[in-house]
């Protein structure tokens, strides 16, 4: 495989593209690794049969997706376009009228009215007026907005943020993944600036629906170990910006590659670099939420946002330092584990020591946060403030959320009697909460797919917009600030 390891200590990488039937099966009978042309390991062998199960599971999925790529992104078209049909036309009455009198009925995906299949989940657009600026929950409430419509078309984006927001839309833009060979990471930035204050917001977009390669991603269990800092989930990093030929070169080094589009953290470090040089109370915040395919496992976003400061901390030097000293906070929602012990470590020692506030948003029964597994096999482990949130939106600040391995027998029913709860809930709060608080039939449908498959329908938006709307907001405040 042709890419600069050098600024690992220890790696194991995974390539499907590469994998024959016999070399997979192989790879479950026996313990050596350098002999698969599929897997690329600083070890030569793997012992622990669980393992090699987990790896063989990675590429099998990975390889079905790469197969399906194509019938996966007609359908999603296929879906969101129905979904936008009956939504810029009323209902289906409208829907036929319209068709009678012979008008244009097909939406425009680039269009400022056009919903991805996240946006038709929950369609608000307004912020909360009752929150201001100054209030604890602000940066949390306007954090979810922001990683909400990251997943909606530029004009979507930049409408929400001037018309709507009142606030600057600095761009939204596509970034370079070099192991896909594709433009698969996305972001946009705002600006929430006034008198006496100057906030840069930067939204990571999460797996959509029906997109192969960002789901190659998800699943992919590759990981690389940095000297001094922990293991690090491979795929999160190629998406951030590692490179295959030069690894993490120190930003002076980078030459921009005008056949591509840019490297998401080097693009976003320079320009958040000139945005605080321009206002010395400029402070920025990352963020991130994720909705994947059928709501069933974890995706990029949230990884993305707190492994941005990782990636910060790795290089050395003013820059690095300034824009450490800048940055206000991490808020993510619903995230997966993304390192294993020793980098949770590294990470709270490193945001403690830049004063960096990191919240870790977690509602309910959501699978998301309880995957990958924690346990021998895999390694991976959670760090940081955790806000955890009922069916009510009462909150707690714990380590850990409750039941933290998803699949657990003992679990099932109590998580399916709180579905049938939030179902229940999706009727009644707009009486108690008001009309901002009123479901849609297609995320009331899929609330009714969280009784077959609890915490499901957790893992969507409507429910962290809730939480950061109606929880208390005094978690906010100290000790709760920092790591």
């Amino acid at each position: 495989m042709a890419c600069d390891k050098s600024f690992s200590s220890n790696y194991l990488l995974l390539e499907p593209k590469d994998v024959g039937f016999f070399d997979l099966i192989h790879i479950l009978f026996s313990n050596n690794l350098e002999r698969r042309r599929f897997v690329d390991s600083f070890e030569q062998t793997e012992d622990e049969f669980a393992r090699r199960w987990l790896i063989f599971l990675s590429v099998v999925v990975q390889k079905l997706l790469q197969l399906v790529a194509k019938p996966m992104a007609i359908i999603g078209w296929g879906i969101e376009t129905c979904l936008n049909l009956f939504s810029s036309n009323r209902n289906l009455v409208g829907l036929l009228l319209d068709l009678f009198r012979g008008e244009d009925i097909i939406p425009k995906k680039d269009s400022r009215a056009f919903l991805s299949f996240v946006g038709n989940l929950d369609k608000r657009v307004e912020l909360d007026k009752r929150i201001k600026r100054g209030d604890g929950n602000y940066n949390a409430a306007l954090s979810m907005m922001a990683s909400k419509i990251s997943y909606e078309n530029k004009f979507y984006i930049q409408t929400a943020v001037q018309d709507h927001w009142k606030m600057e839309f600095l761009g939204s833009y596509d970034f370079w993944n070099d192991y896909q060979g594709k433009a698969t990471t996305q972001a946009f930035v705002l600006r929430d600036r006034s008198a006496d204050h100057d906030t840069i917001v930067v939204a990571f977009r999460g797996t959509e629906a029906f997109d192969a390669d960002a789901w190659c991603t998800d699943v992919d269990i590759s990981w690389y170990e940095l000297q001094g800092v922990g293991k690090i989930h491979g795929g999160f990093m190629k998406a951030l910006g590692l490179q295959k030929s030069v690894g993490w070169p120190e930003p002076e080094e980078i030459k921009q590659d005008d056949s591509h589009p840019a490297f998401a953290y080097y693009a976003i470090r320079d320009m958040l670099k000139k945005l605080v040089l321009e206002n010395d109370k400029a402070r920025f915040i990352v963020t991130g939420h994720s909705l994947g395919g059928a709501l069933l496992v974890d995706d990029s976003a949230q990884q993305l946002a707190i492994l941005f400061p990782a990636v910060l901390t790795f290089h050395k030097g003013e820059d690095s330092d300034l824009l450490l000293e800048r940055l206000e906070g991490v808020y993510t929602f619903g995230q997966p584990r993304v390192g294993d012990e020793r980098f949770g470590q590294y990470m709270e020692n490193k945001l403690k020591e830049h004063r960096v506030k990191y919240f870790r948003f977690v509602y309910a029964n959501d699978m998301v946060p309880r995957l990958p597994y924690d346990d021998r096999s895999l390694m991976f482990k959670h760090f940081g403030t955790c806000l955890y949130y009922n069916r009510e939106y009462e909150v707690q600040v714990v380590r850990e959320e409750p039941n933290k391995n998803y699949f657990s027998l003992r679990s099932v029913i109590p998580m399916m009697m709180n579905a049938f709860g939030e179902l229940i809930r999706s009727f009644i709060i707009p009486i108690k909460d008001g009309p901002d608080y009123i479901e849609g039939s297609f995320m009331k449908l899929v609330r009714q797919i969280g009784l077959v498959i609890p915490g499901a329908a957790a893992h969507c938006p409507q429910d962290y917009v809730n939480s950061t709307r109606l929880g208390s907001s005094k978690v906010f405040l100290p000790p709760n600030h920092y790591i």
